[in-house]
């Protein structure tokens, strides 16, 4: 299967950029499944009903959430009615919504999606994540029951998230980092065969501070007080993410990573395309 995972998608100029261009991806690279990180596409702020119907009519699969889930009222009872919306697992057991859900894919294959937040210097405390994910994963064996998993880890400190990675090496497809906004350099497939990446990096300006307009930032970084509310930054984009193709053939590899390949298209950073992808 190849599978795309899009890091998340920040303000006005990372919508736009994603709904031109992700059409053209899912033809030109023939996806079979895309997922998306849209916590911060409204506004840097959480996601609104009419963005996320806008993302999905692009070509996105499923979008995750994260730490702004519900930043965005009308989320609340959004998430309810539209299942190719995920919120994290670990959020307390009354949010609304759901952590994780299997999918369908061309084929008739079936894709296994699930979010989880981080507990390392994140602003509230959340249930233990690997605890959350281990449930999951074992009532859902890769290759079995589904073809493909997908583990958006959306944690700040980057020992977290590989150790996240590790820990479900070999049961799931991609364990991808977001929330950081930055793309890091370890894209990898594990000895057991699961991809692996910190950070997707973000679909952004990066003439930013991780998707912010600078000034505010900078105030306050250097006086310690702010002055506004901060905005995204609405300059070219660059569209972060991660490529997977997996073993569909019946094995004991069923399901797991045949390669790890970063994703940047456009704006300031150095582009990265899959091999003979253009």
């Amino acid at each position: 299967m190849r599978l795309l995972f899009l890091g998340d998608v920040m303000g006005r100029a990372g919508r736009a950029a994603v709904i031109e261009k992700l059409p053209r991806l899912r033809a030109d690279w023939r996806l079979d499944f895309v997922v998306v990180n849209g916590e911060n596409a409204s506004g840097g702020m959480g996601l609104t009903p009419d963005h996320a119907r806008a993302l999905l009519a692009a070509g996105a699969d499923v979008i995750t959430l994260g730490d702004h889930a519900f930043d965005q009222k009308d989320m609340l009872s959004f998430i309810e009615q539209e299942p190719r919306i995920l919120r994290p697992l670990n959020l307390a057991k009354a949010a609304p919504g759901r952590g994780a859900r299997v999918y369908d894919a061309p084929g008739g294959r079936k894709v296994l999606v699930l979010q989880a937040l981080g507990q390392v210097f994140m602003r509230q405390p959340f249930d233990d994540p690997f605890s959350a994910v281990d449930g999951v994963l074992r009532a859902h064996p890769l290759g079995g029951l589904v073809q493909a998993v997908i583990i958006d880890f959306h944690a700040e400190a980057t020992s977290e998230k590989m150790g996240m990675g590790h820990f479900c090496d070999g049961r799931a497809s991609m364990v991808v980092g977001t929330h950081t906004h930055v793309p890091t350099a370890d894209a990898v497939v594990l000895p057991r065969g699961t991809a692996y990446q910190s950070d997707a990096g973000m679909c952004g300006d990066y003439d930013s501070v991780i998707g912010m307009q600078k000034e505010e930032p900078l105030r306050r970084f250097v006086t310690g007080m702010s002055r506004e509310r901060m905005s995204p930054a609405l300059g070219e984009v660059t569209l972060c993410g991660l490529y997977v193709e997996t073993e569909d053939r019946p094995s004991d590899r069923a399901g797991r990573a045949l390669c790890a390949l970063p994703v940047r298209i456009g704006g300031r950073l150095s582009p990265s395309l899959p091999e003979g992808r253009r």
